[in-house]
C-alpha cells in the first residue's frame, strides 16, 4: 500500500466539547460543517451541557472538523475539547441526535 492510500483510509474521532455550546446552534452548525467537509457521523447534546460527536472520514476532513469544534459557531464559547480515537464503522451521512 502506498503512502497516499494509507492517508486516505477512513479514521474516526470521538469528541466531547465543553463550554457554552448548547443553545447556540452548535449541533446544526456541526452538521452543516460535516456535510461540507464530507465527514460522516453524529452530534448530540449531553446532560451536563457539553456536546458529544463522532467524526468519521478521510483524515484531512476529520482534522477540519476537529479544528472547527475548537471554536464552534459564532455564539459558542468553547472551553475544552476532548478527542479520542474511535474505530471507523462505515457510517453514512451526518446525524443530529
Amino acid at each position: 500500500m502506498n503512502q497516499r492510500a494509507r492517508d486516505e483510509s477512513p479514521i474516526a474521532k470521538h469528541v466531547v466539547v465543553s463550554g457554552r455550546v448548547q443553545g447556540v446552534f452548535f449541533r446544526d452548525s456541526c452538521r452543516s460543517e460535516a456535510e461540507a467537509a464530507g465527514v460522516r457521523g453524529w452530534v448530540r447534546n449531553c446532560g451536563d451541557g457539553a456536546v458529544e460527536a463522532v467524526f468519521e472520514g478521510e483524515p484531512l476532513a476529520v482534522e477540519r472538523m476537529l479544528s472547527w469544534a475548537r471554536h464552534g459557531p459564532p455564539h459558542a464559547q468553547v472551553t475544552d475539547v476532548v478527542v479520542e480515537d474511535a474505530d471507523p464503522s462505515g457510517m453514512s451521512g451526518f446525524e443530529v441526535r
